[in-house]
């Protein structure tokens, strides 16, 4: 397990990659407020009616809200090729734990506890299904998610470890370009390939994004180039001929594919400024704090949020329930943050660390005053020594 290098210096814009970019906080939220919007306005869900009737002024918009998953993906492939730069493997796969799974761990049991005391909008098999959901390898295992969002997390999870092989060898400009390349590649055979393991590593729909992602952070470290610049020209081309398929899986009659294909294109130009550094002036704190909400609100709303609509449709206006439930959903995105992902992601980080340092000392050679003892005699040499100077 290597230390990976910064990185070819020649080319890098002054000052690095900078501080953190505050306008990908605020983009997170809108995207999580996009998928949030489409879950309850466009959904029968809670309702039990049709959707289109009670937001009739929304729903046409909000029906296209599940592209917000595609903007995560997108922003993903920046961000954890920014956060993966000069780290080892083992910080990596620290960093990474440590950010997802405090939150996730809390979301799964408060979901799992609430569908199975109200089962009226989801029911799970039982709590054997919430403790497999756990790991988050549950579709792997072909188990059911407790709440519909968390096929997401398998798909980034899957790019984890994918990124992971570059970690491995240290993050470079070079290495994530062949990256890109390679699974650009793979993506695109998967589908006629008949091979459900290459299909299922490659994630043919969310790749092109996670690798746009990666070639608009090497723009924002280094400089844009026509080579980058082609790789998330192929990249949109590649997203475009999948959204058809998508819209497909979560459309209802009266959705459309142009919209759809509209919406893809804003989401690759919206990035492109960021790129370019457009944005890095932006220091708002009010997006730091967006930023921070943004995951514990997706794990917590769905089903959760479904089972209060369902229990309060008939006392409430649909319009005034909605809003008050975001605003309730924030409100506990924010304690989940404060009571969970930061408290429990330290020590969860702290113990991961030792963990790994553990595997280093255990990889190390033996040393004496520092120096290596390369020649040291193995115990059952010395053990044969003694029992022959005794006897």
């Amino acid at each position: 397990m290597r230390f990976a290098s910064g990185g070819e210096n020649d080319g890098v814009r002054p000052g690095g990659p900078g501080p953190r970019l505050c306008i990908l906080d605020g983009l997170r939220l809108l995207a999580a407020l996009m998928v949030v919007l489409y879950h309850y306005t466009s959904l029968n869900g809670g309702w039990n009616r049709d959707p289109r009737l009670l937001f009739p002024g929304i729903e046409p918009i909000t029906r296209y809200g599940w592209l917000g998953v595609e903007i995560f993906f997108l922003i993903s492939g920046f961000v954890i090729c920014m956060s993966a730069w000069g780290r080892s493997l083992g910080d990596f796969v620290v960093s990474r734990a440590a950010r997802i799974y405090p939150a996730y761990w809390v979301a799964i049991l408060l979901t799992g506890g609430v569908v199975m005391l109200w089962p009226e909008v989801r029911s799970v098999a039982g709590p054997e299904t919430v403790f497999t959901n756990l790991t988050m390898l549950q579709q792997g295992l072909g188990v059911w998610d407790v709440d519909g969002v968390y096929w997401t997390l398998f798909v980034e999870l899957k790019f984890y470890v994918l990124f992971a092989l570059v970690v491995a060898r240290g993050v470079t400009y070079r290495r994530c370009v062949i990256f890109c390349g390679v699974w650009t590649l793979a993506a695109a055979i998967a589908p006629t390939a008949d091979s459900k393991l290459l299909t299922l590593w490659t994630t043919p729909f969310a790749a092109p994004y996670f690798v746009a992602g990666i070639a608009y952070y090497l723009m924002h470290r280094y400089r844009p180039t026509a080579l980058l610049w082609g790789i998330v020209a192929i990249s949109y081309l590649l997203a475009n001929h999948q959204v058809a398929k998508r819209v497909h899986d979560n459309a209802n009659h009266t959705t459309a594919l142009l919209p759809a294909q509209v919406m893809v294109f804003a989401i690759f130009a919206v990035m492109a400024p960021v790129a370019l550094g457009t944005f890095d002036r932006v220091r708002w704190r009010w997006l730091t704090t967006a930023g921070a909400l943004t995951y514990p609100m997706y794990l917590l709303h769905q089903y959760i949020g479904m089972t209060i609509i369902y229990a309060l449709r008939e006392a409430v206006p649909p319009l005034p329930l909605v809003t008050g439930l975001i605003t309730v959903m924030l409100g506990a995105a924010w304690l989940m943050h404060r009571y969970v992902e930061r408290p429990l992601g330290r020590r969860l980080r702290s113990a991961l660390r030792r963990g790994m340092e553990d595997i280093r000392h255990s990889g190390a050679a033996p040393t004496l005053d520092g120096l290596p003892l390369l020649n040291e005699p193995r115990r059952s040499d010395r053990v044969g020594a003694v029992r022959s100077e005794g006897g």
